[in-house]
């Protein structure tokens, strides 16, 4: 019932295991890389190339890669409180859009480039808005997003990112500032109700004067005291009151004596 395998099958059976395994090596060096990544390859150690995308082969127990996404990055800036120049408080929250250029860079040049473009993005808007006071802070928003591009832009240049943009989605008041600037636009507000009423009536009283110009040269006063004295008189229950010139009193006067 049982074969003695003599030395002959040892050494098929031992050499097909190595071939077995020898495949296997070679099989994994296969790697399959997607449009959007690439493969920085090192070879005992050293950096040697960067692949992809496609079918790549590296050499088993000699050639390692890290891969890398080249793909836009949406990195969320932790929601930070800073002090404006004008000693403010307020909170920020930012998000900024980065993407690898250069993958050797990336991974040659920096330990984790994710990590440190979200520290040099949270630094830089310290530094940008603790420099600004509260006014510019909240009316110039996309001019303290593009002095943060380009702070965080020229810093991770070298390490073969490119900062796309930084938007700064959310700038937080504390609740007594929110208080006191309600206050302030109401006051604006009745300010301007109060500019354009007395803005009214000096118009108003710029028209009276013309018009008391007009009726003073001309008969034009007596034409419209008839006219008024023809519209009250179409209600006999109202008063007709005329108004007579000092002139012709003077003259009633002079008759009667």
């Amino acid at each position: 019932m049982f074969q003695i395998i003599g030395p002959g099958g040892y050494i098929g059976i031992i050499i097909g295991v190595l071939v077995f395994i020898f495949l296997c090596c070679l099989l994994g060096g296969i790697k399959v890389v997607l449009e959007y990544e690439r493969l920085v390859v090192f070879r005992l150690g050293r950096y040697r190339r960067t692949v992809g995308p496609g079918l790549i082969y590296l050499i088993p127990g000699l050639e390692k890669a890290r891969k890398v996404d080249l793909r836009i990055v949406t990195a969320d800036i932790p929601r930070q409180e800073i002090i404006t120049r004008d000693n403010i408080p307020v909170l920020a929250n930012t998000v900024v859009y980065y993407k690898v250029q250069r993958p050797a860079d990336a991974i040659n040049k920096i330990e984790n480039y994710a990590f440190a473009v979200r520290q040099y993005t949270q630094a830089a808007l310290r530094d940008v808005v603790g420099n600004m006071e509260l006014d510019g802070v909240l009316t110039e928003r996309e001019k303290v997003a593009k002095e943060i591009k380009q702070i965080v832009d020229a810093e991770t240049d070298t390490w073969g990112i490119d900062i796309s943009s930084i938007k700064i989605q959310e700038i937080e008041l504390p609740a007594e500032m929110k208080r006191a600037m309600a206050k302030q636009a109401e006051a604006e507000r009745d300010k301007r109700a109060v500019i354009i009423a007395s803005e009214g009536e000096l118009q108003a009283a710029e028209n009276l004067r013309k018009a008391a110009e007009i009726l003073s040269g001309s008969a034009g006063l007596q034409l419209r005291t008839l006219q008024t004295i023809r519209d009250i008189s179409q209600d006999p229950s109202e008063k007709i009151v005329i108004f007579m010139p000092s002139s012709f009193e003077k003259a009633v006067k002079k008759i009667m004596e």
